[in-house]
Order: structure tokens, then sequence, then C-alpha cells
């Protein structure tokens, strides 16, 4: 049996330490000057946890914001817990890292992309440059790492 390194698992490790640490920041400190992340993730994810009404409206994934109003942001190793508002009903979230698809902050045009193969059919996704919108509207490009290029 021939053992190698798994460079895509640690750096997929390693990403989401950066996201734990990034939040954990906020979480002492609030966010700083213009920051505001887009964070996608998949809902389905077993230890995501979010009210009935938005599992059956997300399905699959959602993004969310925290930009303006969030409260209650709790970071721990496995994960984050935050309450955000939907049309002026505050809904807490539970988000493990594992469920992150995408972290981008378009204040400074930084995005992470996990990308997840469940099958060796799927095509190689080309689009490195996550999209966003600022507050004003403004389009902003966010270079995205994509982790998958690593893996054999």
């Amino acid at each position: 049996m021939t053992r190698s390194i798994d460079y895509g698992n640690l750096m997929h490790r390693a990403m989401r330490g950066l996201i734990q640490e990034v939040l954990q920041d906020v979480q002492a400190h609030g966010l700083p000057g213009d920051h505001h992340f887009f964070i996608t993730f998949d809902t389905r994810h077993s230890g995501v946890e979010m009210a009935d009404w938005l599992a059956q409206r997300y399905p699959e994934d959602m993004t969310v914001v925290m930009q303006h109003w969030f409260d209650n942001l709790q970071v721990d190793d496995d994960g984050f817990a935050v309450t955000l508002n939907f049309g002026d009903a505050p809904e807490p979230l539970r988000i493990p890292y594992d469920a992150i698809k995408t972290f981008v902050d378009p204040s400074v045009e930084f995005g992470l992309r996990f990308e997840t193969h469940e099958s060796d059919d799927d095509e190689e996704d080309e689009d490195d440059i996550e999209v966003a919108e600022d507050a004003e509207g403004t389009r902003k490009d966010a270079e995205v790492v994509s982790l998958d290029s690593f893996r054999k």
C-alpha cells in the first residue's frame, strides 16, 4: 500500500481554520471598517440548524450576509452560530465549517470556495471569480481560491 499526502483535505482544513479565526475576531471585536461576509452553505449538511421555514425555502444551499445586523455570534471549533434578520424576523442559525461552500469578503476582494466532488464525472468549474454587491449595490469581484485544483 502506497501512502500519500492528501493536500486537498489539508488545505480545506487550513482554510476553514482561517474562517474560524476571522469569525472569532469578529465575535470579540465586531466587524472592522467596511468588511462584511457572504457565506454560502449546504443547508442539507447534518450539522446545520435553522428554522424549518428557511430549510424549506432553501432546500440545497443558502447564502447569508453578515454586515449591518447580526447578533449572538458564537464561534467554536466545529462551526458558528449567529442570529440574522430575515424580513424583520430574527432567526438563529448554526453552520458547521464543513457545510460552507463559499466565504467571501467583497470589501477586500477575498473569497474561498470549497468544492466537493460527489462523483468522478463532475465537470471542472472554471469560474474562479465570485461576484457580490455591496450595500450601495456596486458590483465587486472577489478573487476565489479554488482548492480542488490541488486534488488528484
